[in-house]
């Protein structure tokens, strides 16, 4: 018998199946759906470049619908949180995507470290920004804030292929403020100052501009250092709000 290959740590753990998780969707698919639009949902999935469909649910309705579906419900453990999210995420409509976005923001503070496999996978799995940001800022950043030793997993990331775990290595840190770990906010733009992508350029721009609420000297002295490396998007981004 040929031994388990070894755990990478990339791939989402299984989980048992739970009966909060069983709870939680069978009240998703049986309320989400009262609500549908289909007119509106072909704009949102055109608007966002058909990465999923959509049910046609506004912010303000799916959010509403959402407390319904988590009254009553006890607090939920980790085991509950990867459950819910990767069964959300096996659903083609990208409301369910948002509500497992929701449930792991309100909840990450009962997740170990040992949760970031199951993050990766919501990253790597149907990627774009309107998941990936709110992930990479509220989920992956409040991750690595109680377990510094995750910042060697964001160095790995900040040089991965996928340029999504790139996107989610740069803006892990948006709402750290003066607790940044600058060395790496500043190594992880330089060293993907010359990056192909949009979202990466942006991202970039995206998390030097939320740092320089912090230090904008600090900011300011990066890109006069970086700047025939950066892309003019990026430049433009991160000096947005302070100037040259």
């Amino acid at each position: 018998m040929n031994a388990a290959p070894p755990d990478d740590g990339s791939r989402a753990p299984r989980v048992p199946a739970g009966p909060l998780a069983d709870t939680v969707l069978d009240r998703l698919t049986t309320v989400y759906p009262t609500a549908a639009d289909p007119q509106r949902a072909v704009g949102m999935r055109a608007y966002m470049k058909d990465v999923a469909p959509f049910l046609g649910l506004t912010t303000p309705v799916r959010r509403a619908l959402s407390r319904t579906v988590l009254e009553g419900l006890p607090r939920p453990d980790e085991a509950d949180c990867a459950e819910i999210a990767l069964r959300c995420w096996s659903l083609p409509e990208r409301e369910y995507h948002y509500f497992a976005v929701d449930y792991l923001r309100r909840h990450v503070r009962h997740c170990s470290s040992g949760f970031l496999p199951v993050t990766r996978q919501l990253l790597t799995t149907l990627p774009w920004w309107d998941t990936v940001d709110l992930l990479a800022a509220h989920v992956v950043g409040a991750l690595v804030a109680a377990d510094r030793d995750l910042a060697a997993e964001m160095d790995a990331w900040s040089v991965d292929e996928d340029l999504w775990l790139v996107r989610t290595a740069l803006l892990h840190q948006l709402r750290y403020k003066e607790r940044t770990d600058t060395g790496r906010l500043f190594g992880y733009c330089a060293r993907q100052a010359g990056h192909p992508d949009f979202f990466v350029r942006k991202a970039i721009g995206w998390c030097l501009r939320e740092y320089a609420k912090t230090d904008p000297e600090a900011v300011r002295a990066f890109v006069a250092r970086e700047r025939d490396r950066l892309a003019p998007l990026s430049v433009r981004e991160a000096l947005k709000n302070i100037g040259a």
